[in-house]
């Protein structure tokens, strides 16, 4: 017999869950409590070390060697470093003093630390007398959504409020890419390369479809080389290559290494990135003869969203690269400019939510659409590009769910496996919103996300002022 505290859906069983949800939540506003608490006694570490010497007009020198000397005293009872302490002062006075709204949010619970983190790294690109105005909008943004969901947002927030054009930055910060390699343990190490973020996004798409094309082929790979094992077996085994092994060997040792190969994606895609960086093949690609076998041929793809304005070149801010951030201006014009899909989108003016989109083939402009609007999974917190997920059917079609706008958003296969599988339920609302019911009858809101492009209504004219009559 089943163990009713073990059934999902039995009262003990959710009893025994919410009273879990409860301790995390009030560990969690404890928690909480207890970061602010230190950053304030952080913060007064620094305007300590500030007053030791603002009384004898000192150097740099002396107020550094006076906070330093504070940090180490820290140091010593959080058991870290002075050179961390006192990065974390500066850090503590910059939030605590710059953004004292953000903390305020913070403790009544409206946001979370890493809400307050994502303000504070994005709001300091800002001179410091935008960053009031600037915490104003961010933090009415963080109260609706999780903080790797706003992190893009807020980076494009502050790009648009900043009085240098990002076109302009992009460019200086361009001439700092680079390639590094950070050695690490156990004979591994990190090699580290600082691209504009379209070609990192491009690169990193390319080689999960790459990994997850060779990890899918296992089974048919596998039992393409045993068959032609047995089909020409003695042939090939009486047909030398040049180094002495014969052809049927060399199959032999294909079909072991692809019967064997239980790597997972990341690890299949780091070994594509070395085979391409080394070789410039990959070295796992059937095709033999050509550099450009069936792994080759795969290209990478992105998702952007351009304004019509930036397009035109009227405008030089920047635009959104779905579920990531922001990208420059100059490589987005390229990138429309080579395209073979077009689609112009209409926002609704109040909401900024997609509503229509231009097509002819109702399933892809279907799913056009769906990208635009989802822009990535719609399980609450989850942010994996659209590109990357499955169109999910809120009702199931199986049960009479139409396919239609009001009954379709993304699910990445993980939370579309769990509202399957699980308890977890979701109906949608009008506007593109999803109700998530957890197994406690918690419901968790799920707004379509906000376009990173949206438009509003022009000011209408001033009025004009009636011409006087002119003197005879």
């Amino acid at each position: 017999m089943t163990d009713a505290a073990q059934t999902p859906g039995g009262e003990d069983y959710l009893a025994a869950l919410a009273g879990v949800v409860a301790d995390v939540d009030s560990a969690a506003r404890r928690i909480a409590a207890a970061q602010i608490e230190e950053l304030r006694a952080l913060a007064s570490a620094g305007r300590l070390a500030e007053a030791q010497t603002a009384q004898r007009n000192a150097r740099v020198q002396v107020h550094d060697m006076a906070l330093r000397s504070i940090a180490a005293e820290v140091g010593g009872v959080m058991r870290v470093t002075d050179r961390t302490v006192q990065r974390r002062i500066g850090e503590a006075r910059t939030l605590i003093e710059g953004f004292p709204a953000t903390v305020e949010a913070w403790e009544q619970g409206r946001i979370v630390r890493g809400h307050a983190i994502a303000i504070l790294e994005t709001g300091i690109t800002l001179p410091a007398e935008m960053w009031a105005e600037f915490e104003h909008v961010a933090i009415s943004r963080c109260e609706r959504d999780t903080p790797n969901r706003v992190r893009g947002e807020l980076e494009i927030l502050a790009h648009r409020m900043h009085p240098r054009s990002f076109a302009e930055r992009h460019e200086e910060a361009a001439a700092t890419r680079c390639v590094r390699i950070v050695p690490g343990r156990d004979g591994m190490s990190d090699l580290i390369a600082t691209l504009p973020t379209v070609l990192a996004e491009g690169i990193h798409d390319r080689l999960t479809q790459q990994a997850r094309a060779t990890i899918d082929t296992r089974d048919e790979r596998g039992a393409a080389r045993g068959g032609a094992d047995v089909a020409f077996g003695r042939e090939a085994a009486a047909t030398r290559t040049g180094d002495g092994d014969t052809d049927g060997d060399r199959d032999d040792d294909d079909a072991a290494i692809i019967a064997t190969d239980q790597r997972s994606t990341d690890q299949v895609r780091a070994d594509v990135f070395a085979d391409l960086l080394l070789a410039g093949t990959p070295a796992l690609d059937d095709t033999r003869d050509t550099s450009a076998g069936p792994l080759g041929a795969i290209r990478a793809r992105v998702q952007i969203l351009i304004p019509a304005a930036t397009l035109t070149g009227e405008d030089d801010g920047p635009c959104d690269l779905t579920g990531r951030s922001p990208i420059d201006p100059a490589t987005a014009r390229t990138l429309a400019g080579g395209t073979h899909v077009w689609e112009r989108l209409f926002h609704d003016p109040t909401t900024g939510v997609t509503v229509a989109t231009d097509s002819y083939r109702v399933p892809s402009g279907m799913r056009r659409f769906l990208q635009a609007r989802d822009q990535h999974c719609r399980f609450p917190g989850c942010r994996v590009a659209a590109i990357r997920c499955e169109v999910d059917h809120t009702h199931d079609h199986a049960l009479g769910g139409r396919t239609e706008l009001s009954n379709l958003a993304h699910l990445c296969q993980r939370h579309h496996s769990m509202k399957q599988f699980t308890a977890w339920r979701v109906r949608q609302l009008k506007g593109g919103v999803l109700e998530w019911i957890s197994p406690l009858g918690r419901i968790y809101r799920e707004d379509a996300p906000t376009p990173a492009v949206a438009f509003t209504p022009a000011a209408p004219p001033p009025p004009t002022a009636p011409a006087e009559p002119a003197p005879f």
